[in-house]
């Protein structure tokens, strides 16, 4: 790619270059070189000369037309009279055999002068017998364009009578006004090079292609994208060198959006063979637009271009590739394409993204251990990285069976949480050392998390559990004293039920059930993170680092509504979805994109903290872009399906399925409870259908459920 994009730049780089023309008057340059206007203000030639004032005249016409979006591009209109045209730079490049330049004064000559025949034999024409001119065009092709004002002005000091040939001064001021933009161009100074580009027509044709690619760079970057595209668009509609159009559409990929570029594709040319001219950066260009959608989940990519990466994947196996696909999948929550391709990278070069990618599809899958194994090595490397990896643990202690796990893992997770007090992971702990029968580590754990948070108030019911678990009536009455008023289960810890006569078994139950909640908290933590658009986690990674100071409890009552908002979003990083949503509702004072993001924000964080019904009311406070709405919608009807499958409301849960699919995409999670769903609603032939096809992707939960209803179905009645 670099080798054609700076060949066409070396050849483009001297006074009107021309790459890969051959010498002679090739046929493309006797036809007529339209070229591409930029502005509205009406440059002059510099020539006296009728046709000249013609061309001029034709260039107005074509800058208004590319003002308007209607680019010109047919020749210049012809004068009825042939024209005096100054030759001596054609003499001056035939003489110094400089063909590159011959050609393109050649071609300037044809555009200006469209009745104008050049000579047969370029090498034919007489050399200049004015020596003190021939040395003005040395210098002038040398751009020493300085010393050639310095020369002109000698002589006509020597010389008063004398006149430069009008032909060397227009070019001078072309040269300068080239070497102005270019300079421009290279300081990021934009305006000035679409302004220098609108003053200069003479520059905008195909013989200079770096100047095009200059001035539809500066578009883009003064955010005239259609004008960026007028000019992408028109070297591909006229300039015929080949090198010239594929490194315009190189150029063009990286500042043009995924649709604009394959508006511009389109326009691309097939040999006799059927070959097309822009295969040879296809692999390029499918990279950059998978990536494009990699960032953005609104992107669509059409599926030869995914093909074109699979094959690369294929054939060259680099791991890059297999991350393009990974996350291109992962982004629209198809995780059974994704997970092969995060798999494949890992084998070729583990990495950070690569097992951040992965582990995202384990929790969803819900195999937290593996989970945090794949993650445990990459955990510093981002503060994302770090809240999958405890996610990841979070979800791993809160499992149901509690799984007997390595010594070394539990060292390491216990080291990870200590490190980033982590007030999750250290309340799973708790509840994991109790179902270990440990109850005085347990104590620990629940009164270290309370050190971090001290209104933690899942750690405060741990912690009265666990002294109620050792017969600690003093502990116990001491955090019933402090949590009491705030905690209705705390208060009422020890009591006797009066339903069963039982007594203080029923009070440890409990933590099951609260460990319970807990992990699905943990998981949609983890999904949403996973299913969530990238840029809203970057709005997230970006609040917490804006010093918003919620590493301590704080009231977000006296905070401005932008304030709170930041604060919101700094609590979400942290896992603490009840205190977000009391910032959020502070940031609702505000107004205009404040207020929208507010309401967006409660809206999560109560989906976060399992409280549906508010999450739904949240949503309604302010007004909420499309993507957003539908983000949510989609979140609040998967959280009401699992609550009615677990209330055993099946015909329930399936409406709400019905209703999320018309929205996105059933994952594999969800699609499993419908299966179940239909199971239990004796549609046997449906849920055997979707058992099958789920099974097929390696779903074990699919495959036993299939084997059951097979041998179900094998028994006698």
């Amino acid at each position: 790619m670099k080798s054609i994009l700076m060949a066409v730049v070396l050849a483009s780089a001297g006074a009107a270059g021309v790459a890969g023309l051959s010498f002679g008057v090739p046929d493309g340059l006797t036809k007529g070189m339209p070229r591409l206007g930029v502005g509205t203000d009406d440059v002059a030639t510099g020539s006296t000369d009728d046709a000249p004032t013609v061309a001029a005249k034709q260039s107005r016409i074509e800058i208004a037309q590319i003002e308007s979006g209607q680019a010109k591009t047919t020749p210049v209109v012809e004068t009825e009279r042939r024209p005096a045209v100054d030759e001596s730079a054609l003499r001056y490049f035939a003489s110094r055999g400089d063909t590159a330049r011959l050609n393109a004064e050649i071609a300037r000559l044809r555009a200006l002068y469209p009745t104008w025949t050049p000579p047969e034999n370029p090498l034919a024409v007489p050399v200049n017998e004015d020596k003190q001119l021939e040395a003005m065009w040395a210098l002038y092709s040398q751009s020493r364009y300085a010393d050639v004002r310095a020369a002109i002005a000698e002589r006509r000091k020597q010389d008063p009578q004398w006149t430069p040939p009008a032909d060397l001064v227009d070019r001078l001021d072309v040269a300068e006004k080239r070497a102005e933009l270019i300079t421009a161009s290279n300081a990021g100074k934009n305006e000035d090079v679409v302004r220098l580009g609108a003053e200069t027509p003479s520059l905008l044709t195909c013989s200079d292609a770096d100047v095009l690619w200059r001035v539809a760079e500066a578009f883009v970057k003064t955010d005239r994208v259609q004008r960026a595209k007028d000019a992408y668009g028109y070297m591909i509609d006229n300039c015929t060198d080949a090198p010239v159009r594929v490194a315009t559409v190189q150029k063009a990929s990286t500042l043009l959006g995924y649709k604009d570029m394959q508006d511009l594709l389109a326009r691309e040319h097939a040999g006799p063979d059927g070959v097309k001219e822009f295969d040879a950066i296809r692999s390029d260009l499918a990279r950059r637009f998978v990536g494009e959608g990699d960032e953005d989940p609104e992107i669509t990519v059409a599926p030869a271009y995914l093909k074109l990466v699979e094959k690369l994947v294929t054939d060259e196996g680099l791991a890059s590739d297999a991350l393009l696909l990974g996350w291109y999948h992962l982004r629209r929550d198809q995780n059974a394409a994704a997970e092969p391709f995060f798999r494949k990278a890992r084998a070729v070069e583990d990495s950070a993204s690569a097992s951040q990618g992965l582990a995202l599809i384990l929790l969803a899958r819900k195999m937290p251990g593996e989970a945090e194994d794949v993650m445990y090595a990459w955990r510093t490397t981002s503060d994302q990285a770090m809240q999958t990896y405890l996610a990841a643990t979070t979800n791993l202690l809160a499992l149901d069976p509690p799984p007997k796990l390595e010594a070394k893992v539990l060292n390491r997770i216990a080291q990870v949480t200590l490190e980033e007090k982590h007030p999750e992971t250290g309340e799973q702990f708790g509840w994991y050392a109790l179902a270990m029968d440990q109850p005085a580590t347990a104590e620990e754990w629940f009164a270290q998390v309370l050190t971090w948070k001290a209104d933690y108030e899942p750690a405060a019911y741990g912690l009265g559990v666990a002294r109620l678990r050792l017969q600690d009536e003093a502990g116990l009455a001491a955090v019933k004293q402090a949590w009491g008023d705030r905690s209705e289960r705390i208060a009422r810890l020890g009591e006797q039920d009066a339903t069963d006569k039982k007594t203080e078994v029923i009070s440890e139950r409990q933590p099951r059930l609260a460990r319970t909640g807990q992990r699905v908290v943990a998981r949609e933590v983890v999904e949403e993170v996973a299913a969530r658009p990238q840029r809203i986690v970057r709005t997230v990674r970006h609040a917490a680092n804006t010093g918003a100071g919620c590493r301590t409890t704080r009231n977000p009552a006296g905070l401005a509504p932008a304030s709170a908002l930041t604060l919101g979003w700094c609590l979400m990083e942290r896992n603490r979805p009840l205190e977000a949503a009391q910032a959020f509702e502070v940031a609702l004072n505000g107004e205009g994109r404040t207020r929208s993001d507010a309401a967006y924000g409660q809206s999560l964080a109560y989906l976060r903290a399992g409280l549906t019904s508010d999450a739904a009311v949240a949503a309604t406070k302010a007004k909420l872009d499309g993507s957003r709405g539908a983000e949510l919608q989609t979140a609040i009807l998967a959280d009401r399906a699992v609550s009615s499958f677990r209330a055993k409301r099946y015909r329930e849960t399936i409406g709400y399925l019905d209703q999320r699919s018309q929205l996105r995409a059933e994952p594999t999670d969800l699609m499993i409870l419908r299966a179940f769903s239909y199971k239990n609603l004796g549609m046997r032939v449906d849920a055997a259908r979707l058992f099958e096809a789920l099974g097929e992707t390696g779903r074990q939960d699919a495959i036993r459920a299939l084997a059951e209803m097979r041998a179900e179905d094998r028994r006698p009645n």
